[in-house]
């Protein structure tokens, strides 16, 4: 979780960092700390639901521009990893104040980081494009990318401060130093930057760097007990003017330098009698947890060398091997399954991704949770099981094997046939084979998504919504096989405003369906092609879209053949009905069926009804809820 102030105590006192012009040699990439880092210091779109266009240059001009300074990064991902209970536990402190930002991005346009859902998606696609490596980590992910860097004694590129309590040999070069000199001297051969390194850390605050662990596990604070110790007091005379938590951490390290002789033991017992109301019991914990935090900080052998030197999938954890096949190693490592399937495996928990969204709405997870229950059934492969998903509630979800996915085992998926995998997704989704034909390969998983959404959304999709989409789908396709771009100039004057907040959640709503449905079609080894997601939604463009077409027609809008004739056969495909399908009475769809039938036509040409828009097999959602 990181030393909270660690980062403001070294920029006062600046002299700690070395100032170096650094160029060939390896760099070991923190790739999710550099992804928030980018999206956020360009200020990229939040409140419309992302910008993954604009994003998508962003992660190509830096890397490179690495490459021009003869720099060979090496990105490591953020993976799944079994959570021990206090992390738990600080894991969902932290949901239940990401989902108040989110609430505030939605109402007032703060900017809060709070990343829209396909940007890691983006970032990963666009490295793989350039070849750079790239691997998601099991397990604990500091560790392993702290031993890499130590391993290859090279530095770490990250702006996380728990990379300034291991001991690396190259040191950290601080992510918005680092980012700053590649703004600003695009065109150099070598990049200025600040050089971190534990030594001179130690040095400068006269503490032994093997107390370093101690340091940081004390003031992490995660324990109630020791919150009442007021380090401040031993802060030296000469220090005015710290922050409150500046002078914690000072007074903290003033504390532990007069006690450089000392064992561990002898100090943490000094700093829990610096509180002689503590009880036994209470003492126990501390020492407890301490410790255990302490341990985070020992480097263990790097598990990642062998997957970039040789391709090596990394080993699992002990805890994992039980769980985890062989066969899913491969693409987790790769990045294109998520971290989530670990956590599924393992713990049967998932904590879902928020997106900015107003609080008196749904979560616009709820839409696609039919989605995960698939997935999770084929996940577990134990019939009905329940897994805990973390969201606004917690809520214990009902994993589904009806149907198709009875043919199947997790052990074997890659052996299966095509034609089962694909039954097994497009069931999933409502969707008969034949309602996709004549759409681009890549663009079936988004249009089947869309079918899937126009039945499931709630409050139920505008038909403006669907062309607004739609039209979106179409330019980004177009762009791609140009190389063009939106011409984003032309409506960022028309998005300044906040979007409205129900029209907002209603993309949310197609963006988690996306997701999810992405992640089961991964699972299933893509019986359909993978999207190009950074062309597949723009937020801004979307709404500007939508404001067009209160007044006038897609064809109206944009006059060019080529995008009529692709917005059509989508069209077609997402509104067109199911040859055999069920119409059902009741339910999502035939709250529906009114809106759908506004477009059966266009240009009087007939493109299908809403009859037979049947879900598939799996639609009850047998949850019950429970507060954090």
């Amino acid at each position: 979780m990181g030393v909270k102030g660690l980062g403001s105590l070294l920029e006062g006192n600046s002299q700690i960092y070395q100032d170096i012009r650094f160029r060939d040699s390896k760099l070991v990439v923190d790739g999710s700390n550099l992804a928030y880092h980018l999206y956020f210091r360009f200020f990229l779109d939040l409140s419309h639901g992302g910008e993954y266009l604009a994003f998508r240059p962003l992660v190509q001009d830096f890397f490179t521009f690495l490459h021009n300074c003869g720099i060979k990064p090496y990105v490591v991902m953020d993976g799944g990893s079994s959570k021990s209970d206090n992390k738990l536990k600080n894991i969902l402190q932290r949901n239940r104040e990401f989902l108040r930002r989110a609430h505030d991005i939605a109402l007032k346009g703060r900017r809060e980081d709070i990343l829209p859902p396909f940007t890691l998606s983006v970032f990963e696609q666009t490295l793989n494009d350039m070849m750079v490596p790239l691997v998601r980590c099991f397990g604990e992910t500091h560790g392993q990318l702290a031993a890499l860097a130590s391993e290859w004694s090279c530095p770490l590129l990250s702006a996380a401060t728990d990379f300034y309590i291991y001991h690396l040999p190259e040191g950290v070069l601080p992510l918005d130093h680092f980012w700053k000199s590649v703004k600003k001297s695009p065109a150099s051969s070598e990049i200025h930057c600040k050089l971190y390194t534990m030594t001179k850390f130690c040095t400068f605050f006269n503490i032994d760097r093997q107390l370093l662990p101690v340091f940081a596990s004390l003031a992490k604070n995660n324990n109630v007990n020791l919150r009442g110790i007021n380090w401040v007091q031993f802060l030296p005379a000469d220090r005015p003017g710290l922050s409150r938590r500046a002078a914690r951490l000072e007074g903290l390290l003033s504390w532990l330098g007069g006690r450089k002789d000392q064992t561990t033991e002898d100090i943490l017992t000094a700093a829990m009698d610096l509180m002689p109301d503590m009880s036994e019991q209470a003492r126990t914990e501390v020492w407890t947890m301490v410790r255990k935090s302490m341990l985070e900080y020992e480097l263990p052998s790097s598990s990642l060398r062998g997957f970039f030197s040789e391709e090596t999938v990394p080993p699992l954890p002990a805890e994992m091997l039980s769980c985890v096949p062989d066969w899913v190693r491969t693409p987790l490592a790769r990045g294109e399954l998520s971290g989530d399937v670990l956590n599924v495996l393992v713990d049967r928990r998932i904590i879902l991704g928020i997106q900015a969204e107003l609080r008196d709405l749904q979560s616009s997870n709820l839409t696609s949770q039919p989605i995960r229950q698939v997935l999770y059934g084929l996940l577990l492969d134990l019939g009905q099981c329940v897994v805990r998903e973390v969201d606004r509630v917690e809520l214990e979800v009902q994993s589904l094997v009806l149907g198709a996915p009875q043919q199947l085992r997790l052990a074997t998926l890659p052996q299966a046939d095509r034609a089962v995998r694909l039954q097994v997704c497009l069931e999933t989704l409502g969707v008969e084979e034949e309602a996709l034909e004549g759409v681009p390969d890549h663009l079936r998983l988004p249009v089947a998504v869309t079918r899937y959404w126009l039945r499931r959304a709630s409050p139920e999709p505008d038909l403006t919504h669907l062309k607004a989409l739609l039209m979106v789908m179409v330019q980004g396709e177009l762009n791609r096989r140009t190389g063009g771009t939106t011409g984003e100039q032309q409506y960022t004057k028309h998005s300044e405003q906040l979007p409205d907040g129900v029209v907002a959640h209603s993309f949310n709503q197609w963006q988690a369906c996306l997701k999810d449905a992405s992640q089961l079609n991964l699972l299933l080894c893509k019986p359909l092609p993978e999207p190009h997601f950074a062309w597949l939604y723009q937020g801004r463009l979307v709404h500007w879209r939508l404001k067009q077409l209160q007044e006038r027609e897609p064809e109206d809008i944009v006059q060019d053949d080529q995008f009529i004739s692709l917005y059509r056969i989508l069209l077609g495909a997402v509104t067109q009905t199911d040859p055999g399908a069920n119409r059902r009475a009741g339910g999502p769809e035939a709250q529906l069926r009114s809106s759908m039938e506004r477009l059966n036509t266009l240009d009087g040409e007939e493109l299908g009804g809403a009859e037979g828009l049947d879900h598939g097999p799996w639609v009850e959602v047998k949850s019950r809820r429970r507060r954090q």
